[in-house]
């Protein structure tokens, strides 16, 4: 007989601005989100560095 392990559900590493964000995929494959996207995409913008456009901060230097 196969005995099952107990799994520990342990929340992932998130930076301190995004404590307590969640993402989930529910029974219609529909992702859901602890919080609004517009929230998250503003976090990004501040804290990830766009490489598409960095060739236009780079001309604007010069």
């Amino acid at each position: 007989m196969n005995k099952k392990k107990k799994e520990k559900e342990e929340l992932p590493k998130v930076h301190k601005d995004l404590k307590g964000f969640d993402v989930t995929v529910n029974s219609f494959g529909e992702i859901q989100m602890s919080y609004n996207i517009e929230k998250i995409n503003d976090f990004l913008n501040q804290k990830v560095e766009d490489k598409k456009l960095k060739h236009l901060k780079d001309d604007e230097k010069s």
